[in-house]
């Protein structure tokens, strides 16, 4: 539970899509002049990231990865697939926003027109294929976590096109230099926001730079099993350890 809750926060405000990796800034910059429009588009990345990076994540496992294919059989455990994923995952995208272009279309007209051309270019939005990508190369574990990164970096998205969105709206009142008009101030409010959004990064991570405790009294052995020490570091504790009988105390220090 306590993984899916730090995944969960993660991936909303510390890798946001935009403020991180700046993934879907065509369609951020583009549809984020009027609050409503800007959430119809939030929703529907929302919808589309939640429902593909877990369908991408069954691709990868049992297709895609190397001897994903064993369940097939013995015989096939040696195949790779890997260079597949680009265009699997390009093809479930572009399935699932046909049908939410469809959806649209038919249950909100007002916003399948507000929202033109950037609608069915969702399936090729970097930030739609990078929630898919990220998901592989970050070998999420488990079918509920991938659903759970999906759902949760679509939020990310959807709260940064909103609040840019609500700012815009605001600004186009405002006294804002002539040459920062238009996109330039909306790319100083963007690295604004980044700064604030990145601020989150000791949420999860913690303010403490003391070992814990049961470090103190771990023997060289117990820290090379953790990855504390490497093995070269390892031996030439021990080295040390057995011609100047000193305690592993000593040697942290």
């Amino acid at each position: 539970m306590l993984e899916h809750i730090e995944l969960f926060f993660k991936s909303i405000f510390i890798d946001n899509m935009v403020f991180a990796v700046f993934l879907g800034m065509c369609s951020y910059l583009a549809v984020s002049k009027k609050v409503a429009t800007a959430v119809g588009l939030g929703a529907a990345v929302i919808f589309v990231l939640a429902v593909t990076v877990p369908l991408n994540w069954l691709l990868d496992k049992y297709l895609l990865q190397d001897g994903a294919l064993v369940w097939l059989g013995e015989e096939y455990a040696d195949y790779n697939l890997s260079f597949l994923s680009f265009i699997l995952f390009i093809a479930t995208i572009a399935t699932m926003v046909q049908l939410v272009e469809i959806v649209v279309e038919k249950f909100s007209p007002s916003l399948y027109n507000s929202l033109g051309i950037f609608l069915p270019l969702i399936a090729v939005n970097c930030a739609i294929l990078g929630g898919s990508l990220f998901m592989q190369a970050r070998e999420i574990e488990t079918l509920g976590l991938a659903f759970n990164y999906g759902v949760s970096s679509g939020i990310g998205w959807f709260l940064a096109i909103l609040a840019i969105a609500a700012i815009r709206e605001k600004i186009r009142y405002s006294n804002v230099p002539a040459p920062l008009r238009g996109l330039g101030i909306t790319f100083i409010i963007t690295g604004l926001m980044g700064i604030g959004f990145q601020s989150f990064g000791g949420m999860l991570t913690g303010g403490g730079d003391e070992a814990p405790a049961e470090v103190e009294n771990t023997t060289v052995q117990q820290l090379e099993q953790k990855e504390v020490l490497s093995d070269e570091d390892a031996d030439e504790v021990k080295k040390e350890i057995d011609e100047n009988e000193i305690s592993y105390n000593d040697v942290n220090k």
